[in-house]
């Protein structure tokens, strides 16, 4: 029996969109495909380049180069609405004037197609 990770699917899907992207610009190759990650999306890059490579081997995607942008999470302070990045073992905002709480914010977990390059 074959295991796939949870990246298979969607690197998949990245590249059928990327195919029909220049299948309607009339593009003989997509010569790169630039992705966000947040780094809480739920997906690993490193998974998804490997998976990539397999995938896109007989496709007009095949050699192109895959360019993430990492992001970084960041919480939201509970009271003076800081936005920042957490250090290790602490929530509390940065703000020496504020005793507020980080809360979880969406920053961080993005994942999306920014943008495809065609020759």
């Amino acid at each position: 029996m074959e295991h796939k990770m949870h990246e298979y699917p969607v690197t998949e899907h990245i590249i059928k969109l990327a195919c029909a992207k220049a299948a309607e610009n009339n593009a003989n190759r997509v010569a790169a495909i630039n992705l966000v990650m947040g780094e809480n999306c739920g997906y690993l890059p490193d998974s998804i380049i490997l998976y990539f490579d397999i995938i896109a081997a007989d496709t007009v995607c095949k050699d192109a180069k895959i360019n993430i942008k990492s992001i970084k999470p960041k919480l939201r302070c509970n009271v003076c609405g800081n936005l920042f990045l957490r250090q290790p073992f602490k929530f509390g905002c940065p703000n020496p004037d504020c005793n507020g709480t980080g809360e979880p914010t969406d920053i961080g977990r993005e994942f999306f197609l920014e943008s495809l390059e065609f020759e």
